[in-house]
């Protein structure tokens, strides 16, 4: 992924507005991330852990998402599947929520998925990160970035729509 600057993710938020936008926690660390090992850059918001962020680059545009996590941690001791990264997890996925670009977002509207929870789903895929006990595929590591990426693209594109 070609590494993002601070205000190239603020401008690039498609689901709150430009004051939330420069209001939200940026990590200050961008220039040590693991750029050539990602997908999309997620995190979480050190001041509010029910928030999350993700931003990549599409379609050749960097797009920024605003979440929100569910709240929920009952289903948490159970072994769940990231629908990003397709990587299982006991207690690491959460319900992701996302408000809805434009008018639909103020209207209430949105989506939702299963995510890691530490965003990392990248570093999952490229075996960067560890995790438990990971399932057989016969996919090669392109076949697996490719489908991150796609499953990624289906989520923004449904925020967006």
């Amino acid at each position: 992924m070609k590494p993002l600057t601070e205000p190239e993710i603020r401008a690039a938020f498609v689901n709150c507005t430009k004051g939330e936008a420069s209001r939200l926690n940026v990590p200050r660390d961008l220039a040590e991330q693991p750029w050539d090992d990602l997908d999309f850059l997620g995190w979480r918001d050190p001041q509010a852990p029910d928030r999350a962020y993700l931003a990549a680059v599409l379609d050749g545009r960097p797009v920024a998402v605003a979440l929100r996590s569910s709240g929920a941690a009952s289903w948490q001791a159970r072994r769940s599947l990231c629908s990003l990264c397709v990587t299982t997890h006991t207690g690491g996925v959460s319900l992701l929520v996302a408000p809805r670009a434009g008018k639909a977002g103020k209207q209430g509207n949105s989506v939702g998925a299963y995510m890691c929870a530490d965003l990392a789903c990248s570093l999952y895929v490229r075996g960067k990160k560890e995790v438990g006990t990971k399932l057989h595929e016969s996919l090669t590591l392109e076949e697996k970035i490719e489908r991150t990426v796609a499953n990624l693209a289906a989520f923004v594109a449904k925020v967006m729509a």
